[in-house]
């Protein structure tokens, strides 16, 4: 069961709980995900298995794309629909055009605070449980970059967006910063992730009928430059024995490679040191 399912996650399931699921229906050994939505989002969920666990690190740090829909007029404390309502304002006047200039302004990097209801941890808490004691901490910005930030439907006090960004922002506190631009506040409403990284949301399966033939080979979700290792030299990679850079052919300048065997199925994911290979992960199959 070596590789990554590409899962559309329902709505009001924690990705712990999805994973789990997917787990206990593939009969998969080992499962982790690469990159969490909030229970009350859908849409991809990149659930890595058995030997692709190995990779989910590399999922985690891939670009993001959503469809988001907000309520203006409303701040919530969760910044979302689950939370309670902490202030109204009214959002009768704001017009298309003043939404469209907000968008704008929130293109491109700035420093995004993250929401209390998060699972970040500061000093070794998380977030959310401070949130929770009615506690507010302060929390230290964070470095995101928004690519695409379009406004696909006006109705009202509901505005649905399509949103391209880096990893690590949240969706729930960019819909925050454009209420506070607005002057009228916003909470999310509705999230779907449509995409993550390589994988979009008609790729995705539905979690009741999951079919381990659509499965995405470990060496297809890499996205590293590939050396083959001749097949006299693989059980020795396998074992974790070191090989000499020189018994490798065309090994790139690059901070990593993986190796694949003549089959061109992954062996190892590794880097160049001291004339050596030095193995990062080591697939046994």
């Amino acid at each position: 069961m070596n590789g990554v399912l590409v899962l559309d996650k329902p709505a009001g399931m924690s990705s712990a709980a999805a994973v789990d699921h997917a787990k206990k229906q593939l009969r998969a050994k080992r499962a982790g995900h690469g990159g969490t939505l909030d229970p009350i989002a859908t849409g991809v969920l990149a659930i890595c298995l058995d030997e692709a666990t190995k990779i989910a690190q590399y999922l985690l740090a891939d670009d993001k794309a959503y469809r988001a829909e907000l309520v203006l007029g409303r701040i919530t404390d969760t910044l979302d629909r689950t939370g309670i309502v902490i202030e109204e304002r009214d959002a009768s006047g704001v017009t298309a055009a003043q939404v469209e200039a907000a968008l704008a302004g929130r293109r491109g990097e700035y420093d995004q605070v993250p929401p209390m209801f998060s699972a970040i941890k500061q000093d070794g808490v998380r977030l959310y449980k401070q949130a929770r004691r009615g506690v507010e901490v302060e929390r230290v910005p964070r470095r995101i970059r928004i690519d695409r930030l379009e406004l696909v439907a006006f109705e009202g006090t509901r505005i649905t967006i399509d949103v391209a960004c880096s990893k690590g922002t949240y969706i729930r506190s960019l819909v925050d910063d454009l209420g506070r631009d607005l002057g009228c506040g916003a909470y999310l409403a509705e999230l779907r992730r449509t995409r993550s990284g390589l994988f979009s949301i008609d790729q995705a399966q539905q979690l009741g009928a999951l079919d381990p033939t659509r499965l995405f080979p470990i060496e297809a979700v890499l996205r590293l430059p590939a050396v083959t290792t001749p097949a006299a030299l693989v059980p020795f990679v396998r074992s974790g024995l070191q090989l000499e850079l020189a018994q490798l052919q065309g090994v790139p300048e690059a901070p990593q490679f993986q190796m694949v065997d003549e089959a061109k199925k992954v062996v190892a994911i590794a880097h160049a040191a001291a004339g050596k290979i030095i193995y990062d992960r080591v697939f046994v199959s």
